[in-house]
């Protein structure tokens, strides 16, 4: 490919001739002669980018980012000053491993300013990793974290998500339910809802009944409990075929991310009268669970492995297609 149409700074280096039209080379940046960029990108002043490297189209890397062998970036990736990338989980001088590892950054990620990647890791599509932080494990598709060692404090939703009345931060929760037993809020997710069940309370305690057709929107033929789980650890992070899902938090609490791939919204269950329905095709992950949080999920079908759907790429794929 021509690089008449790619902006190399006078006091810029770029080796390679697989560069994309429209992307710039700012001063005191070093491409080397193997690395693949592509369209409308930005590479700004003291840029390092080695051989085995690949970059997407329109992607942001800002000044003093080094991109070692084995680095795949996906499109629209901002990578922001000064952000650490590593390659060799045990580095010694002059002895080098036969294999670099890969560290993948899928579509639309963010890194904050400072924050450094181990190697070998893949940071999902969309995710926001925050300044400063250390990410030592792979990241789930949109999932924001900070800190060191790096943990999930959030997710990020779609655009409409607040314009939904989902809160400040896109979270949806029983506070905006009405309290009529049947009671039912649209998530504008494909199919996923949540809505008030049957309960009772006196001086005796309270009660919340699980009826077919009566909350309960099918007759199930799996219960089971998801609990023990530490706060900082995510369970779910899969879709069905066919299989529906209706979640209570039977004590303590959970938030539950739904996803049908377009729209994607976070519904924090904390009431043992709440329930969610999540309809096939839906992404779910749950993450935040308090202290002693029990969640009680029903299922439509008994547990068969091939209508998991485990790999987020797969199901925007399938979702796309209308499968």
């Amino acid at each position: 490919m021509s690089l008449d149409d790619v902006f190399v700074h006078p006091q810029g280096i770029c080796e390679s001739a697989t560069v994309g039209a429209g992307t710039r080379v700012w001063a005191f940046a070093h491409v080397l002669g193997r690395a693949r960029i592509g369209r409308n990108c930005n590479i700004c002043d003291h840029v390092f980018v080695e051989n085995d490297v690949t970059v997407g189209d329109d992607v942001t890397i800002k000044c003093g980012v080094q991109l070692w062998d084995g680095t795949r970036v996906g499109n629209g990736v901002f990578i922001g000053p000064n952000a650490t990338f590593t390659n060799d989980r045990f580095p010694r001088s002059k002895q080098y491993p036969d294999d670099f590892l890969p560290t993948t950054l899928e579509d639309g990620v963010s890194i904050g300013a400072n924050a450094t990647i181990l190697p070998g890791l893949h940071i999902g599509t969309g995710a926001m990793v925050g300044a400063g932080a250390v990410v030592t494990r792979n990241v789930p598709p949109h999932a924001i974290v900070v800190g060191n060692p790096a943990v999930i404090v959030g997710y990020c939703q779609d655009q409409t998500a607040e314009q939904d009345g989902g809160g400040a931060a896109g979270t949806f929760d029983a506070s905006g339910l009405p309290a009529e037993i049947g009671a039912r809020r649209d998530l504008g997710v494909r199919g996923c809802w949540i809505e008030r069940l049957p309960n009772f309370a006196d001086m005796r305690g309270s009660l919340t009944a699980l009826e077919c057709g009566r909350g309960l929107p099918f007759v199930p033929e799996r219960v089971f409990l998801v609990y023990g789980v530490p706060s900082d650890r995510v369970r779910g992070e899969h879709a069905h075929h066919r299989c529906r899902q209706f979640l209570v938090a039977a004590s303590g609490g959970v938030s539950v991310v739904v996803d049908d791939g377009t729209a994607r919204r976070e519904v924090r269950l904390e009431d043992p009268s709440v329930g969610l329905h999540l309809a096939p095709m839906t992404w779910g992950t749950q993450y935040k669970f308090s202290r002693e949080s029990v969640l009680l999920v029903a299922a439509s079908d008994r547990y068969d492995d091939a209508d998991y759907i485990r790999r987020y790429a797969d199901f925007r794929a399938l979702a796309a297609g209308g499968a």
